[in-house]
């Protein structure tokens, strides 16, 4: 919002300076962003009359002026058609500097000595009539610098206005919070019409179809209006505070918005058909041109501005091109109005049409100011084109807003929050130095107010709201600096985040990297994973206003989070990885029901296994390195029971180079390389192994106790046997069938070869196994580790079906 000084001290007296202003406007909680001072393009312009004028005696289309600046009179060679004598004008005197870094000289023309300029709004750059002279009001004074005697110097605030305050989105608004930071009067424009005898009911009436959007709707048509340009002082103020001067009746509109904040558009009357307004909702695919020249198709929750047969403007946002005022314009309707912020804001976003008026509107403007803004805008209107208002205006309010009344404000509780000795009467001097009403509750038992905000303070509808205000305008800088009193206590943390904490630490030393994705993806995650058509993780979550296409629905899987990552890595030359990330899943179970949210773990390793180093070239991280990061997990975490079953079944997974992980019999996750045909989707070139673990499985098997083991004094004694299973059979299967019948003395089984060549019988292999031996406190003889080492064989024989190596023969 830009704040003109000049315009701000029509309404407030301002003692102190620019600078003094916008640090006190930015501590009550209104920051200024920046000050710049306005000065004008020229220097030595002054004021002047024009005494005579005689015609050149050496050219057809030039005259003779002498110009009298109160002291002397400059001899003035002119070319201008549209002076005469008696003109108070702009004379560029020798030596005045005008833009476009031109020096005024004293020269001749045609033989006559002519010493100045007389400029036009165009020369001076303080306007765009470049077609005559500038004719200035007759009672400025001769011989004053033009900028002083216009008031050219102004000073401009760019006041950063918060959505919550759109009461100060206005010159009047701005001035009242200056009124009370300053202890100053505020002043109001006065407002006096002259009506004729015209009644508007004659003329109009308004139709509002739908009152939930458009609560009120007020009207005033002026007749017999000449367009012409603004005056010098309304086209500065414009100027000033950025908007473009257009010509009378469209700059009073704008004129009056940034005065007291009420956005207003003037229709020509005679467009309007049936010669009334109709306040609706658009139909769905109806067209509309608006005052930009650009065609938008409208759906069917736009507020619509029509007269008896169609559109003619959107509703708090721009009026239309059908209707707009031109140079013949005679007849104006004033359109002022409340329109819902709600629908505003909406219409606006989908319209890509961002106005200074639906800036207002969507915020929230005052639900009562709109028959002052209408009258303010019909004198201005009446006084610069010279037409009359007609007598009465049209005030349409089918659905009055409700005013908030009678907040309670308690006195101790506003002590209690700003932590300062603020008294009674500085919170009711506080707050009606902002136009807010306070009276006394003589039914409490405590002291307490009564508070009736403004209908203009849209933002204060609580009594910690009306605390704010005490404390902004009260000072901040009084109010005591204390520290809060922090007990000291240690942090505590639940299974679920220590578990969490031990997953991060033990990844971390194998060298992984945590990463943290959005929990949004793509709604073609699921085809370019390739998830079956019935599998529950197609049961997205979709996001009703997602940011991107690419963030529309909720992950189900980890997995295409991490290849995105993968991808983003790759395109930026980093295709060596080792990340991890620990976060949600979401699955939509039913409609309408909040999804169901599991905590997962997902593993990436693509690229190098270890440095790209002399010593390590070309060894690639495949799936047993992954595979030998999970054993490392659940061994950390003392989870045993963990086992991998070949065949993960997963569609996004090489079939022949994937497994599930299984712990009791319950599948709790899997791994595995990922799909060719899905890195080709994704534009990947790197193989890549890839796991998903379901955390809340691992934490029903997890605990944080540690059992102690006395360590064995004595050595241990080994055998190796070499079976012969069936080819399918997994390393595992042969493992888990040595260790079904446990023995005291049996520490470790281990595989320690896995053979199929030569010598071996067709759909067989051989698996080598280590059998660890040791007693806790002796030393055991060859007999003792003999007599155990042959039931331990004669187990794995019985529940496998297997032979010892050799005896096949």
């Amino acid at each position: 919002m830009l704040v003109s000084l000049r315009w701000l001290k029509d309404f407030v007296e301002i003692e102190i300076t620019a600078a003094e202003l916008a640090e006190r406007l930015t501590m009550a909680g209104l920051e200024v962003d920046a000050v710049e001072e306005k000065k004008p393009a020229f220097s030595g312009v002054v004021v002047a009359r024009i005494l005579s004028i005689k015609a050149h005696p050496d050219a057809d289309k030039l005259v003779l002026c002498d110009v009298s600046t109160g002291d002397r009179v400059f001899p003035v060679v002119c070319g201008a058609k549209n002076i005469k004598e008696g003109d108070v004008v702009p004379l560029a005197t020798v030596g005045a500097q005008i833009p476009g870094g031109y020096t005024i000289k004293l020269s001749k023309i045609r033989g006559v000595v002519s010493e100045g300029m007389l400029c036009s709004e165009a020369e001076l750059s303080i306007g765009e009539d470049a077609a005559g002279i500038m004719i200035l009001p007759g009672n400025l004074t001769l011989g004053v610098d033009l900028a002083e005697a216009l008031e050219l110097h102004d000073t401009v605030l760019d006041v950063g206005v918060t959505p919550n305050r759109p009461d100060c989105l206005s010159m009047i608004g701005i001035a009242r919070e200056v009124a009370a930071i300053t202890g100053k009067t505020l002043r109001y424009p006065e407002i006096r019409l002259s009506e004729n005898d015209e009644d508007i009911q004659n003329l109009t009436f308004v139709e509002i179809l739908d009152p939930d959007l458009c609560p009120r709707y007020t009207a005033r048509i002026i007749k017999n209006a000449t367009i012409k340009p603004s005056p010098l002082w309304m086209r500065l103020r414009l100027e000033a505070v950025g908007l473009r001067a257009i010509n009378n009746i469209v700059d009073v509109t704008n004129f009056v918005m940034m005065e007291m904040g009420q956005p207003l558009h003037a229709f020509d009357f005679r467009f309007l058909e049936e010669g009334r307004i109709v306040v609706r909702r658009s139909k769905p695919g109806e067209p509309f041109i608006s005052l930009d020249g650009k065609e938008r198709v409208l759906r069917n929750d736009t507020l619509m501005i029509c007269d008896g047969r169609k559109p003619v403007a959107i509703g708090g946002i721009m009026g239309g091109l059908n209707s707009e005022v031109k140079d013949d314009t005679e007849t104006i309707l004033i359109e002022s109005a409340y329109f819902n912020p709600v629908s505003i804001r909406r219409s606006s976003k989908w319209l890509q049409m961002s106005t200074d008026a639906a800036f207002r509107f969507e915020r929230g403007i005052d639900p009562q100011g709109q028959l002052m803004a209408l009258d303010r805008a019909a004198r201005l209107m009446a006084d610069l084109s010279g037409g009359t208002i007609c007598k009465n205006a049209i005030n349409c309010c089918p659905k009055p807003i409700e005013a908030i009344r009678d907040i309670p404000l308690r006195v101790k509780k506003v002590r209690d929050t700003l932590g300062a000795p603020v008294s009674a009467d500085d919170i009711v001097k506080t707050l009606e130095s902002i136009e807010i009403d306070v009276r006394k509750d003589s039914h409490a038992q405590e002291e307490t107010f009564l508070v009736t905000p403004p209908a203009f303070r849209v933002d204060l509808t609580r009594e910690i709201d009306l605390i704010e205000e005490v404390a902004r305008l009260y000072g901040y800088d009084r109010i005591p600096v204390t520290m809060p009193a922090v007990t000291a206590a240690s942090i505590t943390q639940n299974s679920r985040e220590r578990l969490s904490e031990r997953i991060k630490n033990i990844l971390n030393g194998c060298g992984y990297s945590e990463v943290i994705n959005y929990s949004f993806v793509t709604f073609r995650a699921c085809d370019l994973l390739r998830l079956d058509a019935d599998d529950e993780r197609r049961n997205v979550v979709r996001i009703r206003n997602p940011l991107t296409e690419d963030q529309s629905v909720m992950r189900t899987t980890i997995v295409y989070s991490l290849l995105e990552t993968m991808r983003k890595n790759s395109h930026a030359g980093t295709f060596d990885l080792k990340i991890f990330e620990m976060g949600r899943t979401y699955i939509q179970k039913q409609s309408g029901k909040l999804p169901e949210e599991n905590n997962k773990l997902g593993l990436l390793l693509t690229g190098a296994r270890y440095e790209d180093l002399w010593h390590f070239k070309d060894l690639q991280g495949d799936f047993y390195d992954l595979k030998g990061t999970l054993e490392n997990i659940f061994d950390n975490l003392n989870i045993g029971s963990v086992k991998f079953v070949s065949g993960a079944n997963e569609p996004f997974l090489h079939p022949g180079r994937s497994c599930s992980l299984m712990i009791n019999d319950r599948c709790f996750g899997y791994m595995g390389e990922v799909h060719p045909d899905l890195l080709d989707g994704l534009d990947l070139r790197n193989p890549a192994q890839i796991s998903e673990i379901d955390i809340d499985v691992l934490m029903a098997c997890y605990t944080d106790v540690l059992m102690f083991k006395e360590l064995s004094r004595f050595p241990s004694s080994t055998r190796d046997v070499a079976f012969l299973v069936r080819e399918e059979m997994e390393g595992d299967a042969v493992i888990s069938a040595a260790m079904a019948d446990p023995e005291e003395l049996l520490e470790k089984v281990s595989i320690f070869d896995v053979y199929d060549g030569k010598g071996i019988s067709p759909g067989k292999k051989s698996v080598g196994l280590r059998f660890c031996y040791r007693a806790p406190d002796r030393t055991l003889t060859d007999e003792e580790v003999n007599k155990v080492h042959s039931r331990m064989v004669k187990s794995v024989i019985a529940h496998t079906g297997a032979v010892i190596r050799g005896d096949d023969r």
